[in-house]
């Protein structure tokens, strides 16, 4: 019973830390860079929360399957949406792979051009930033389902 407690305590807090920091770069920093079309302000944002974006993601991911299979979504029943824990942990399953499609995407296309000056891939990067947002807010929302038995 502790141990659920504990795991759900560490993925709450990573997700605050995954979460909280998109929607600061989304609404904080995003806005500004592309008024003042200004890849710096992404950058320095970058630079800042990645050290600790990344171990939070990572514990995100651990906790977040030890969870799946404390509540008996184990890997051989992952994206079969039979029941109302399966849905949710295949929804956010699904999102975390389509966020890490959009990251591999800005890390090996967009993010090399805007480094290099290229201005006119600010729009993307957005994109890029925005749809990840969203993703990580859907994640939170359908996460929370699993408190009143899933989806």
């Amino acid at each position: 019973m502790y141990t659920h407690h504990i795991l759900l305590v560490l993925h709450l807090l990573a997700a605050t830390i995954w979460v909280g920091g998109h929607l600061v770069l989304a609404i904080g920093f995003l806005p500004k860079a592309l008024k003042h079309t200004d890849f710096s302000y992404i950058a320095k944002f970058e630079k800042t929360y990645e050290p600790i974006g990344m171990p939070s993601l990572f514990i995100l991911v651990i906790t977040g399957i030890w969870l799946a299979y404390d509540y008996g979504a184990t890997f051989s029943t992952w994206l079969h949406f039979n029941t109302p824990i399966e849905k949710v942990v295949s929804l956010k399953l699904s999102f975390l792979l389509t966020s890490i499609c959009f990251a591999i995407s800005a890390q090996t296309r967009v993010l090399p051009q805007l480094r290099k000056g290229n201005l006119k891939k600010l729009p993307e990067m957005a994109f890029h930033i925005i749809c990840v947002t969203l993703l990580g807010v859907l994640m939170v929302i359908f996460g929370s389902l699993v408190r009143i038995g899933g989806l």
